[in-house]
């Protein structure tokens, strides 16, 4: 895949799950709800922003130089540290609502991040980098959204796997 058309269907990616985020936010009246889906939103903006000023680089020049490309949300260990002092007051409407909102982000984080791992495949080697750690951010983001996802249906399951098997006692 060519630089530039590979920076204008990332801001296709980057644009959607922002918005997605933005909707989440005015959706929701649960303030720990509003607080993540904000972070995440203001995330994908810096998304957003990297890249235009990549695609406007690339535009003027005919190359690009890659900065590094930082992010509000944590890794998966730090997440799982904080796991436990997590604790939720929604009630049950407002869970439902968390819910839907939740799932759809995380189903638009795993197609955004299969597009970045389909595209760090693609990409000449030279720009590989910048791809990388955009798939390694979307790659957390899907782990936010499902840590937040299993807290709020509180299923058993945690990041997709088993927490406890009532079958063993």
């Amino acid at each position: 895949m060519q630089l530039e058309s590979a920076l204008t269907s990332a801001l296709v990616f980057e644009n959607r799950i922002r918005d997605l985020y933005l909707e989440a936010v005015a959706g929701t009246d649960d303030p720990a709800g509003q607080k993540i889906f904000q972070a995440l939103a203001d995330d994908e903006q810096r998304h957003v922003d990297y890249l235009e000023s990549r695609l406007a680089e690339w535009r003027k020049t005919g190359a690009i130089s890659i900065e590094r490309l930082d992010s509000i949300i944590p890794d998966k260990a730090t997440i799982q540290k904080e796991a436990s002092r997590l604790q939720s007051t929604l009630n049950q409407e407002s869970r439902g609502l968390k819910q839907q909102m939740l799932s759809k982000a995380l189903e638009t984080e795993i197609e955004t991040s299969r597009f970045y791992e389909h595209l760090v495949g693609q990409i000449a080697a030279d720009h590989r980098a910048m791809f990388a750690r955009f798939l390694e951010i979307e790659n957390n983001h899907i782990e936010a959204v499902q840590f937040e996802l299993d807290h709020v249906t509180r299923t058993g399951f945690w990041y997709g796997f088993e927490e406890f098997d009532m079958e063993a006692f």
